[in-house]
């Protein structure tokens, strides 16, 4: 486990976990295409080329395409130096795919100094948390979106866990035991952890601040309360305001710290947030 100054010292460098996001950047492999849960407001029919959010990617890479491109990047002049972390966010879900497993080996054994991170949903987050202790994780982030498996049972239409798909409220009970289950271990670990929760008007909002409570316990570094971008079964939804949204994070913010600069990242992200560059992905493809 790294000493409390590694961790500050590796903190201040991660653009998505309260680092100076000015001047360091992070660099997004899309290597995982395959999903275990169905979010409702995750939508797979989009133009990705032209959007900027979670879950797209131009090109899904193989493990060994993705050394390369940061072999690529790395040695770029002007993106390399500001690359701080390597990060895996899908456009699936990365603990459902081995590539994410054998991407983060690469990447530890030729870029030993990158930070290594990772976004999941957290089903699986207890089958693979000691993988990822082995590969040297430092950054983990978990979307937790409720503390209620009635609540969850609005929000995701199913999960597929170990063989099996379950609905409603009994899928939502299994991925909120696993995600508490997974974070309390990681912490454990000593990885720094970031819970994203999904702002869903009329659906979530009494949950928001019962999860902050519950995963500072656990040991969640910070919190990021992400706006609903409407689409899927949640197309009718209005997303919170910028006002809701400042509201509601500042009062979340006695709870636990609140990230607040996320500009909710594509999967295939690389240069600082807000200001990505091309490294020459095309042909949308997302997740099936």
């Amino acid at each position: 486990m790294a000493t409390s100054c590694d961790q500050l010292k590796k903190i201040q460098g991660h653009p998505c976990f309260g680092g100076n996001h000015h001047k360091n950047g992070r660099m997004h492999l899309a290597v995982a295409p395959r999903c275990n849960i169905k979010c409702g407001y995750c939508s797979r029919r989009h133009d990705c080329a032209n959007e900027s959010r979670p879950g797209v990617t131009s090109r899904l890479l193989t493990p060994a395409e993705a050394i390369a491109k940061v072999r690529e990047v790395m040695a770029s002049p002007v993106v390399g130096p500001i690359i701080k972390v390597i990060g895996i966010a899908g456009p699936g879900d990365p603990l459902a795919n081995e590539e994410t497993f054998e991407t983060f080996r690469l990447v530890g054994e030729e870029f030993p100094h990158l930070i290594k991170c990772m976004s999941t949903n957290g089903l699986l987050l207890p089958d693979a948390i000691d993988r990822l202790h082995e590969l040297d994780l430092h950054s983990l982030t978990v979307t937790l979106n409720t503390l209620d498996p009635a609540v969850g049972a609005r929000i995701y239409g199913h999960i597929s866990y170990h063989g099996t798909t379950y609905r409603g409220a009994e899928a939502a009970e299994i991925l909120i035991a696993n995600q508490l289950e997974g974070l309390r271990r990681a912490a454990g670990y000593g990885m720094t952890i970031k819970v994203n929760t999904v702002y869903i008007p009329g659906v979530n909002e009494e949950q928001i601040p019962l999860i902050g409570r519950k995963v500072k316990e656990l040991g969640a570094f910070v919190m990021n309360i992400m706006p609903l971008i409407p689409q899927a079964e949640f197309a009718h939804i209005a997303p919170p305001s910028t006002e809701t949204l400042d509201g509601v994070r500042a009062a979340n913010e006695a709870i636990i710290g609140q990230f607040k600069h996320c500009r909710q990242c594509r999967a295939d992200a690389v240069g600082l947030i807000g200001r990505d560059v091309s490294v020459g992905q095309s042909a949308c493809v997302v997740p099936g």
